[in-house]
């Protein structure tokens, strides 16, 4: 048996910067992986999503110059150029030598293969040459990752379906597509295949998209999703799938007033976006008395699962975010290395949903505030009755909300939802982490004009 000072199951976001970092500070470490160095986010999310995103806007901007700024003629999408530049600037066509190099280059080993706790100290690592296990004589960290959720459906495994990595992979589109799921990776890709001119249908089981935010992001998503195109279909359920020619029927359960004909959706591909989930058993967490069957492992404020096991990432079930994975990294080194700093707080966790507009969210949506606290006061804006949104005129869909802790006077959740929504987000987020009073936040200057100067009216309008 080999022994280290610290094996890190899983080398996504959190477990490669973990890994990186004690190898860094001379600690001897071992990362096992059995995809790629660096994981789903820069392989098959948030890197060449983004840019797939980002090709879709150039479309829709293109689209607005009418109202602007003359006409355009000969716009044509063209998945070619997307593809093209997933494969060879995001993934080195899916080729992880340059992360696997970065790690091995700080003083780290990896070794290829999946890795599970056998006993608290010792992880058995299976992989394409065999069996090998070892022990950590400080630790072990677990950042084993997430898996797409697909459901139980009557009918899936007849058919090919999508997940989120096919989605990325595809290197031609499909003429129509069915979206099972309206979260945001739902939303995100059904709006870009949209702007490239699939025919696309989303289905949500619940009342609106988005549905863990506020209510007005939802209704606002569904809003601009239809403006291009899309079929949205609302408390509806697939209930079955099967095969029709070279495409796919899916069967829908309508509780809502958008039943297609029949209660049919037939297309040429399916992707399925209904979430993820962890498997705490394939990893051995129950080793340290972990409920295998549990939906997260359950941690400390140090990210620790138990004496000398750390969880960082998906598997915490703080939300399948890199940015959350890293700051836990950060938690656990400091740990691991008996430095000072302060515990994991999550009580303003940023997150952003990348469709045009942006919808981004820091802390309590009004529902989760009027649960917890006793005085809740709210405001909002529409983007468009701002300067900056008045002078950005189409494309302008929006609005700012905050939610205040009225006994202490700070805001305790926000929401950015428009043109650069994500950016905007970034100065409630302080606000919301520092707990910033309400009056300090009314007494600051605000650059004119700019989107988050909306922030200053959503103030005014709390009276």
């Amino acid at each position: 048996m080999e022994e280290h000072d610290v094996v890190v199951i899983g080398m996504g976001p959190g477990g490669e910067e973990v890994a990186g970092r004690l190898a860094e500070a001379g600690l001897d470490v071992l990362g096992v992986e059995a995809e790629l160095v660096g994981g789903e986010c820069p392989y098959w999310a948030c890197v060449p999503t983004k840019m797939m995103v980002r090709a879709g806007e150039t479309l829709a901007e293109a689209g607005r110059v009418g109202a602007l700024a003359g006409s355009v003629e000969g716009v044509r999408a063209d998945w070619a150029p997307v593809a093209r530049r997933i494969r060879d600037e995001a993934t080195d066509d899916w080729d992880d030598t340059v992360a696997v190099d970065r790690f091995t280059g700080k003083g780290g080993r990896l070794v290829r293969g999946r890795g599970r706790l056998v006993e608290r100290d010792v992880v058995e690592v299976v992989g394409p040459h065999g069996t090998s296990r070892h022990r950590a004589r400080r630790g072990v960290v677990v950042a084993s990752g997430s898996a797409p959720a697909v459901p139980d459906l009557d009918g899936l495994g007849t058919v090919p379906y999508w997940t989120n990595r096919g989605a990325v992979e595809a290197a031609t589109l499909p003429a129509s597509l069915v979206v099972l799921g309206g979260g945001p990776v739902g939303c995100e890709l059904a709006q870009v295949f949209a702007r490239f001119g699939v025919e696309v249908t989303l289905v949500e089981s619940s009342e609106r998209p988005l549905s863990m935010e506020e209510p007005e992001s939802g209704d606002l998503v569904r809003r601009v999703l239809e403006a291009d195109g899309i079929r949205v279909l609302t408390r509806a359920r697939a209930t079955r799938v099967e095969p029709d020619g070279d495409g796919v029927r899916v069967t829908v359960d309508v509780r809502g007033p958008d039943r297609p004909e029949g209660g049919v959706v037939h297309a040429e591909r399916l992707l399925v976006a209904t979430g993820r989930r962890v498997d705490l058993a394939a990893v051995g967490l129950d080793v340290v008395g972990q409920d295998a069957s549990a939906r997260a492992a359950t941690v400390d404020e140090r990210c620790r699962v138990a004496d000398g096991v750390w969880a960082v990432g998906d598997v915490t079930g703080r939300g399948a975010f890199t940015h959350v994975a890293m700051y836990q990294a950060g938690v656990v080194v400091r740990d691991v290395l008996g430095q000072d700093g302060p515990p994991a707080s999550y009580h303003a966790l940023p997150r952003v949903t990348f469709t045009e507009p942006e919808v981004g969210a820091v802390g309590l949506t009004e529902r989760q505030a009027r649960e917890r606290l006793a005085d809740v006061r709210t405001a909002q804006v529409d983007i468009a009755s701002t300067t900056r949104g008045w002078i950005h005129h189409t494309g302008n869909e929006g609005f700012l909300k905050l939610v205040v802790d009225g006994e202490r006077d700070v805001l305790v959740g926000a929401t950015a939802a428009g043109p650069s929504g994500g950016e905007v987000l970034g100065a409630l987020a302080v606000a919301v982490h520092a707990g910033v009073p309400v009056a300090t936040l009314r007494s600051m200057i605000y650059a004119y004009p700019t989107f988050h100067r909306g922030i200053e009216a959503a103030l005014a309008e709390l009276g």
